[in-house]
């Protein structure tokens, strides 16, 4: 592969997943997670994302902190990815639209199987966040220090650069 060929797959791969990430901020998905990966290709060619890739991981990782501080946010998360695991089968299964369904039929469960594996890629990802959550930072007030700690000094750092370029 040329190194234009490359170039132009990472920059695609990179503007996809940051998309990605966008959008599963809303959906259902690991939003932080896939800009974050987006924000790591596209910083071998820009700058710019280069100096939000740390705040954006940072900030992942505080979500990630905060959801398994207390037990019933960890119950609720683990239901919630349950229940999106769940919904993909439906998606999978596709039962036919029922009664009180007020559109179409062919809007019921649009997207099909393709929707159902998203959906449940979704849910398993999750569950593993969750686990690896859990593990790092439940319990660990130290943990979770060195992470503000690390959030201070990135969100510093880019104050400092920012008044440099004025």
């Amino acid at each position: 592969m040329t190194g234009a060929a490359k170039r132009v797959l990472l920059e695609v791969l990179g503007w996809l997943l940051l998309l990605a990430g966008i959008a599963a901020m809303i959906l259902p998905g690991p939003g932080l997670l896939l800009m974050a990966a987006g924000l790591a290709v596209l910083s071998q060619q820009y700058t710019w994302a280069e100096r939000l890739l740390d705040p954006v991981l940072l900030r992942a990782l505080r979500a990630a902190a905060d959801g398994v501080e207390t037990w019933p946010r960890i119950v609720m998360s683990t239901i919630g990815a349950l229940g999106l695991a769940a919904f993909g089968a439906l998606w999978i299964v596709r039962p036919e639209a029922p009664s009180w369904w007020p559109i179409a039929d062919r809007w019921w469960l649009f997207g099909g199987a393709g929707t159902g594996i998203t959906l449940i890629a979704s849910s398993l990802i999750a569950l593993a966040l969750l686990v690896y959550s859990y593990r790092r930072f439940h319990g660990k007030p130290e943990a979770r220090a060195a992470l503000e700690g690390r959030i201070e000094e990135a969100d510093e750092r880019r104050h400092h650069e920012h008044e440099e370029e004025r």
